[in-house]
């Protein structure tokens, strides 16, 4: 059906745009949510070559996001081209239309969004589905299984050692005891901000002293200079340890 904006007046030219308004195609892609411009023109009753000089025009002033690729849609007659659209910048394409068409548009973004959302129910009736179901159950407790594996020595070892010592170890040494390179290991404590560095030695953060991983500790040197010194006690090794053997398999995986 041939449709057009909401205008005061028909003989103006297309309404203004805000700028800044990302366009997705919203038969809703799992990877990147985006709205064809047939869609867009659709929700909001306009023909689509207008919506479409709307985009190029849009996309001549540097303001969308969205691919200025188009592609080929079949609508039951000639193929026409579309465009993709995130969501930001199908809002810049109808901001000049009236109060409820850009509602329209908003309620179809939030009902694609919901959707999307929520978990698919495998057709148990169909045998194929059910089939298919139960095999990516079953690959995906296989996989688990092959991690937890995986993990198993590591995590043994650092058991066995906490187990085995009654000491605090300090970074270095935690580094040694897992096999880590400690200049790796040092970037992984100040990322997950385990330790962070003041006046160039790693201290812990509060929250870990609190829980009894860490522990500082005050001294006085030979030529009277005060230092302090941080170490994971057993209970932060074994702690310490479980990260960063996650973080390995996380990596490999």
């Amino acid at each position: 059906m041939s449709l057009t904006p909401n205008r005061q007046n028909a003989n103006q030219p297309n309404p203004p745009l805000i700028e800044g308004v990302g366009s997705e195609s919203l038969s809703i892609d799992s990877a990147a949510k985006t709205m064809s411009s047939r869609e867009v023109a659709e929700i909001v009753e306009a023909r689509h070559n207008d919506v479409l000089a709307t985009i190029e025009r849009l996309f001549s002033k540097g303001l969308l996001r969205s691919s200025r690729k188009t592609r080929r849609e079949s609508t039951g007659g000639r193929p026409i081209d579309v465009y993709d659209l995130v969501e930001r910048d199908c809002y810049l394409v109808v901001a000049g239309y009236s109060d409820e068409m850009r509602a329209r548009l908003v309620d179809r973004w939030q009902e694609l969004e919901s959707k999307a959302a929520k978990p698919v129910i495998p057709d148990f009736s169909d045998p194929v589905a059910a089939a298919r179901a139960w095999a990516d159950a079953k690959e995906a407790e296989l996989k688990a299984i092959a991690e937890l594996e995986q993990a198993k020595p590591a995590v043994q070892f650092v058991e066995k050692f906490v187990d085995a010592s009654t000491g605090s170890k300090g970074v270095r040494e935690v580094a040694k005891l897992l096999n880590a390179n400690e200049r790796e290991f040092v970037s992984f404590l100040l990322a997950k901000q385990i330790m962070y560095r003041l006046g160039g030695r790693l201290t812990p953060y509060a929250p870990h002293l609190d829980a009894g991983r860490s522990e500082v500790k005050a001294g006085v040197a030979d030529n009277d200079h005060a230092y302090t010194t941080s170490k994971f006690t057993a209970k932060g090794i074994q702690w310490i340890a479980g990260l960063w053997v996650a973080s390995q398999i996380g990596e490999q995986a």
